[in-house]
């Protein structure tokens, strides 16, 4: 079921990977980067130290390449925080998907696979799960970009969470490619849709700007939000957002 407006949104600050360094791209175009820290798990402990809930951790390189190639630094952030932490980025086998578990991992986010074979993110649900699995999906004018979106696919993303949710997937990260990086605010038209389409829970990305950007998120029943580079800009201040975030 969606998560109640009465309930605390949870702001998930996202720590993206490259090189084995803190990184934001805008619009995931990785020729448009900016690097805000050679030390994830410093980053890391800076989010928990403020009051973060949890983290959301992206490998980059491991989302173009197709398998993980940040691992050191997903460990040491692992090592450096009490946190749950959930990853995404190049899961594209279960075997992959249960090392990072086994690390400690709170929860494992599948993007390409979701699209390019179903049939594994429904035995990773058997095996690990359904609450250790989230579907990440990553929009382009409402149709579905992989490969660490830079392919983009003939697939409504609001299809492909009709076809993850009939396999037990029961958790979404629902990413505005448009958004990411820009501070233009989230896709709430898109947001309040995909909610009212499906009962599993949804978790926005791409596009906040400001604790504003939190308030208009909480009525849409959305379980929580990824912020990203309001944060390393300072544009939005972490105490303030999950203040608004449990008004």
């Amino acid at each position: 079921m969606t998560t109640s407006s009465a309930s605390p949104l949870e702001v998930i600050p996202a720590i993206d990977l490259r090189d084995g360094r803190c990184v934001r791209l805008v619009q995931g175009d990785y020729q448009r980067e900016t690097v805000y820290s050679d030390d994830p798990a410093a980053v890391a402990r800076r989010w928990q130290d403020l009051g973060a809930p949890r983290l959301h951790v992206v490998d980059l390189d491991g989302a173009a390449g197709g398998a993980p190639r940040n691992l050191a630094a997903i460990r040491a952030i692992l090592d450096a925080v009490r946190l749950p932490v959930q990853v995404g980025g190049g899961i594209r086998s279960l075997e992959v998907a249960g090392r990072l578990l086994g690390l400690g991992v709170d929860r494992v986010v599948f993007g390409t696979v979701a699209v390019r074979q179903p049939e594994l993110v429904a035995d990773a649900c058997r095996q690990f799960g359904p609450a250790a699995v989230v579907v990440g999906v990553d929009a382009r004018n409402g149709q579905v970009a992989v490969s660490g979106w830079r392919e983009q696919e003939s697939l409504a993303a609001t299809d492909l969470v009709r076809q993850m949710e009939a396999i037990g997937v029961q958790r979404f990260v629902y990413t505005d490619i448009a958004r990411d990086g820009t501070l233009a605010g989230p896709n709430l038209d898109a947001l309040a849709a995909l909610v009212a389409q499906t009962p599993a829970r949804v978790i926005a990305s791409g596009g906040v700007s400001g604790v504003e950007d939190i308030r208009r998120l909480r009525p849409l029943g959305v379980e929580g939000v990824i912020v990203g580079r309001a944060l390393y800009t300072g544009d939005l201040d972490l105490p303030a957002a999950l203040r608004a975030a449990a008004e």
